[in-house]
């Protein structure tokens, strides 16, 4: 259901079902990416890591034939163990995400919707092909964004653009998600990778820790008010400037050379 292909410091996750159109609601799915970023986060070699989908979608959110009460999907005829089915499945992906410090760069090749869209919004920094389409359709449905969509999309795209997404659940395109900042960059469909490593390579040849810290001040920073994350850069900059590659820096710009980064 997932592949995982590596390239120096980027490793690229493929969501594998395109059948399917990679939905990421089933227990399955949920544990093998958890697994996947987890491992990926506690290697330092590792500098950034491409999230992106087989065939024609990112993913289509939820699978719609498990929806069905006591289906084995998130769905149960019990409330109460409906409850759970999320609590301990899918929400533990964006809390999950959350708690990364390697760098998520999302390439959207087509479709993300609802759950999908959640996943994308999720990542660091999304990219889209020209055929990619959003939708943060779960009102459609009947149903609310059970993954974390209402904290999520807001902080991306503003809390008025994100209400009129949620309560309509219109779809949009590639060209309107660039419009009111849901992705950094739109390419042709054959540039989507190139584009997603071009980014992943721009932020692997920093250093690393120091990278690492720098994101988790900005997730802090979603939520912390300015005086706790004065305190916190204050100890990760302590942090920063007794790595090997801050000496590395300085000395390489004293010296008009390339920097070799090691993690160190």
């Amino acid at each position: 259901m997932l592949l995982q292909e590596r390239d120096g410091s980027i490793l690229t996750i493929t969501l594998n079902m395109p059948e399917k159109r990679n939905p990421i609601s089933d227990v399955a799915v949920v544990d093998a990416i958890c697994t996947a970023f987890e491992e990926a986060d506690r290697d330092i070699s590792v500098r950034c890591v491409i999230l992106t989908g087989a065939g024609t979608a990112f993913s289509a959110g939820g699978d719609l034939k498990q929806m069905r009460p006591d289906s084995g999907g998130l769905r149960s005829g019990n409330p109460v163990e409906t409850r759970r089915n999320y609590k301990y499945g899918i929400q533990r992906l964006p809390l999950m995400f959350q708690a990364l410090e390697v760098p998520v760069v999302a390439a959207v090749n087509g479709h993300a919707i609802g759950a999908g869209l959640d996943l994308a919004t999720m990542c660091d920094v999304r990219v889209a092909a020209e055929s990619a389409k959003f939708a943060e359709s779960f009102v459609k449905l009947g149903i609310i964004p059970g993954d974390g969509g209402a904290w999520l999309l807001p902080r991306i795209v503003g809390f008025s653009r994100a209400t009129e997404l949620a309560l309509t659940g219109e779809m949009i395109d590639a060209a309107e998600a660039l419009k009111i900042g849901l992705v950094s960059h739109v390419v042709p469909n054959d540039d989507l990778l190139g584009k997603a490593r071009e980014i992943a390579a721009k932020i692997a040849a920093n250093p690393p820790h120091a990278v690492r810290m720098t994101k988790r001040l900005l997730r802090e920073g979603q939520m912390a008010d300015l005086k706790n994350i004065l305190e916190m850069s204050a100890a990760m900059q302590s942090l920063a400037h007794n790595t090997r590659d801050n000496d590395e820096a300085i000395n390489a710009f004293i010296e008009k050379r390339a920097p070799v980064f090691t993690g160190e």
